[in-house]
């Protein structure tokens, strides 16, 4: 016998975790399309030659080579040259992204806002909550030629809105902008690709504490000075709470250069809109030490934390890039985006108590208590699914304490019998397993009994 097990790296959910699951992907992807997202879905696999032109180090070597067994035979055979294989499975939704606006570009309509919640693969090292499978749940607004800085601002107001709906917990986003960052830079004299690794190094701050930073930006191969590390410090410690607050902590950097005042006024303008838009303000705060390790974001960027569980990380990140598709078209397509890792959030929200399974789908078990009244049964199901209900049918006569029982394990709340007695006045009898209240109703009041009961406890 081979032992069934699931292969490490990935997150399989019983059905009631599972039901949990699917409503915050139903959420999320109904806010989506609230802000006016249009779905997309692309392959699970690209080909490699344009899933690995992304830049960003680390992500293209956890790439999953996808090959069929007569592709691998084939270059088994004596004299074949060694090559990677034709296919890869994605790693982000970014790439596929980029190639599919490159691809559709004279028959989208721009600004193009896509949503796109699909698994993605990655060789992650097997450890607790990092998933080789996982979705992500991601929404991008890709313009041609430009892009208004005003999308920046939006794209915050629907991060409020998918957490304000997933009711986890207040949360807050933080924003900075690659423009004043590298602005600052360029004041203390870090010019060229040391800005660049500056930027990563600065997003390790909260993995590696400021001691640690403080020596790696001193040591050999950044070679700042003391001084200039401890003003990139002071810098990064720049936070706010409140909207004045916020631009008080802007205007109080005193004055920079072009690019750091192109960043400041297009953050500045950014906080207006979320005012405008009526975001609770304590839901945003600049936070200057939010980098973003990879490399394309060049202007706005995001990270959203729950306030009472900081050590989960960011649950959504993203940012402003210049050029999605630089790779594929010579057309500019500049764009704003975020995205939720979805798996990871669920795993991580389940193991601090804060999610758990739900209830299940079904509405209402119509339970069989003898043989002669199965047709009775299948009928009433069926109206009791016309009037929109979700319903499942006991298909075999049980004693009435084991249909109580399966439906509870199964997490189904209503229960619904009709015996001998009841099928001969009429009515039919309900019980509603969480709070144990039962009725007999006469069969006309049982739709409205059993959906005023749903609605309440929605």
């Amino acid at each position: 016998m081979i032992k069934p097990r699931t292969p490490p790296g990935v997150m399989e959910l019983l059905p009631r975790e599972q039901i949990a699951f699917q409503r915050m992907l139903d959420i999320i992807r109904n806010t989506y399309e609230s802000f006016g997202f249009l779905p997309v879905e692309t392959p699970v696999f690209e080909l490699t030659e344009v899933l690995l032109t992304k830049t960003g180090g680390e992500t293209e070597r956890q790439v999953y080579f996808a090959q069929s067994t007569g592709a691998l035979e084939k270059s088994r055979e004596p004299g074949s040259e060694a090559s990677l294989p034709e296919l890869a499975l994605r790693f982000d939704l970014t790439v596929p992204l980029a190639r599919y606006v490159a691809e559709h570009e004279h028959e989208l309509a721009f600004p193009f806002r896509r949503y796109q919640m699909q698994r993605v693969y990655r060789g992650e090292r097997a450890q607790r909550g990092r998933f080789r499978e996982f979705y992500q749940c991601d929404i991008d607004v890709i313009g041609k030629d430009s892009l208004s800085p005003r999308f920046d601002a939006e794209i915050p107001a629907v991060i409020n809105a998918v957490f304000e709906r997933l009711a986890i917990g207040e949360f807050t986003i933080w924003l900075n902008h690659r423009k004043l960052l590298r602005g600052f830079f360029e004041g203390l004299g870090i010019a060229g690709a040391q800005q660049d690794a500056v930027l990563r190094e600065l997003d390790k701050l909260d993995k590696r504490g400021e001691d640690a930073v403080r020596q790696t930006l001193m040591a050999e191969g950044f070679a700042l000075s003391a001084d200039v590390a401890d003003r990139l410090l002071a810098f990064s410690r720049v936070r706010s709470a409140g909207h004045a607050d916020a631009l008080e902590k802007l205007a109080a950097l005193g004055e920079g250069s072009e690019q750091f005042e192109q960043g400041r006024a297009e953050l500045v303008a950014t906080l207006e809109q979320l005012q405008a838009m009526g975001i609770p303000e304590s839901r945003y705060a600049i936070n200057l030490s939010i980098a973003r390790g990879l490399d394309y974001y060049t202007g706005i960027v995001y990270e959203t934390q729950l306030n009472a569980h900081p050590q989960i990380g960011s649950i959504c990140s993203g940012g402003r890039y210049e050029n999605l598709a630089s790779h594929y078209s010579k057309s500019r397509l500049p764009g704003v985006g975020i995205s939720i890792g979805l798996s990871r959030l669920f795993w991580q929200l389940r193991e601090a108590g804060i999610v758990s399974a739900a209830g299940s789908s079904v509405d209402v078990l119509v339970g069989l208590m003898d043989e002669a009244g199965f047709a009775d049964a299948l009928t009433f199901s069926q109206a009791l699914r016309e009037a929109g209900l979700n319903v499942e049918t006991q298909m075999e006569a049980k004693k009435i304490a084991r249909q109580f029982q399966y439906a509870d394990r199964a997490g189904i709340r209503f229960v619904a019998l009709r015996g001998e007695s009841e099928r001969a006045e009429g009515t039919v009898t309900l019980k509603d397993l969480a709070s144990g209240e039962q009725q007999t109703l006469p069969l006309g009041q049982a739709v409205a009994w059993l959906q005023q009961k749903r609605e309440k406890n929605a």
